[in-house]
């Protein structure tokens, strides 16, 4: 009896700090899409964000208006990224992006989150960020979204 009980106290153990490290896991998550794309991409144009949490592989997916598929690598990315620093666009002075975390799923050293993106007060995208773990920092490896209708 007291093996059994010792057995149960045991498993409850482990599925406890497997929550708390999914949890940790999850904030390091939202951390990375924070710093490097909300603030880095979107508000601040801050290329060491950028890279900090970014994969030099990293795409964007998205799908034209006749259906076509379209990829944006992040080096062309970044490179918009500087010009708008150029132009003046970053960092934004208005209407700045914010996000909402939906949902993160993670399996081992792969991840998803599925978040809510909004310019100034208005909803404008769902968008899909998928994350490897490397050395053990999460990265962003890839992106598609739903742009909403007007």
């Amino acid at each position: 009896m007291k093996k059994i009980c010792f057995l149960v106290v045991m498993l409850f153990v482990i599925n406890m700090v497997s929550a708390q490290d999914l949890e940790v896991e999850k904030q390091a998550i939202k951390k990375v899409i924070q710093t490097s794309y909300v603030e880095g991409l979107q508000n601040e144009g801050d290329l060491t964000k950028i890279d900090q949490g970014i994969h030099p592989g990293f795409v964007l997916l998205g799908i034209g208006e006749e259906e076509e598929m379209w990829k944006l690598p992040i080096g062309k990315w970044k490179e918009k990224t500087e010009m708008k620093l150029k132009e003046g666009k970053l960092p934004r002075k208005e209407n700045p992006v914010s996000i909402k975390f939906l949902s993160i799923d993670i399996t081992g050293t792969a991840a998803v989150a599925k978040i809510e993106f909004y310019v100034g007060e208005k909803l404008t995208y769902i968008d899909y960020i998928s994350l490897y773990k490397f050395k053990g920092n999460w990265k962003m490896v890839n992106k598609i979204f739903y742009k909403l209708p007007s």
